[in-house]
């Protein structure tokens, strides 16, 4: 070998490692931004994703939409579970100042 077969192959591999990295950074991405948005479905987007890189599909595309969108329900109903634990707090501490003077 001479030592432009040894260039050769040294930048195959530097290319060969770039697109493995790019495909690991890629197929990841969805659900690092889902978990960095505490995001309810984030283990489903990060499934989504791996497929639509897998695939070569639009399914990585609907993946990064859905990271970024956030249910409605979750918010109302993170609202609503706020709301019952401080009425139920209340209750608590209304049952426990009752209860001290029986």
């Amino acid at each position: 070998m001479d030592g432009l077969d040894i260039f050769a192959l040294i930048v195959i591999a530097i290319l060969l490692a770039l697109v493995i990295w790019l495909v690991v950074l890629f197929g990841s991405m969805p659900g690092n931004i889902a978990r960095k948005r505490n995001h309810p479905q984030a283990e489903a987007i990060t499934a989504l994703g791996w497929v639509g890189i897998i695939t070569l599909g639009a399914s990585w595309l609907v993946a990064i939409v859905w990271a970024y969108y956030t249910p409605r329900e979750t918010e109302d109903s993170d609202a609503k579970l706020k709301k019952r634990v401080e009425s139920l707090e209340d209750q608590i501490r209304q049952l426990q100042a009752g209860g001290g003077e029986s």
